[in-house]
């Protein structure tokens, strides 16, 4: 969702600032990183901040380093979003994963 040029990683990163889980919302969709956000930013404001950008980080990483050829099969700790594990990039024909 979150788009190509450094505006729309402000735009989120701000997001991030007062709403957390809409951050993660707009880069992981719904799913399991959505619901462990909200409940960690129910539980206390600054762990889901600090679980948000975590995420928001895996993802702006592995977003450039596919840009630049560098496919990481690796994956992150704690993140069970496909689309953050791969940087938003989609992998089409038949690559091992």
């Amino acid at each position: 969702m979150a788009g190509s040029n450094p505006v729309s990683a402000i735009l989120i990163v701000i997001i991030t600032i007062f709403l957390p889980p809409v951050g993660v919302f707009m880069i992981a969709g719904c799913g399991a990183d959505l619901l462990i956000n909200i409940l960690l930013t129910c539980l206390g404001y600054f762990p889901g901040h600090i679980h948000a950008f975590y995420l928001e980080y895996i993802y702006f990483e592995r977003r450039d380093q596919g840009r630049l050829g560098q496919i990481n099969q690796a994956h992150a700790p704690g993140i069970f979003s496909q689309n953050v594990q791969t940087g938003g990039m989609t992998r089409y024909g038949t690559v091992a994963t």
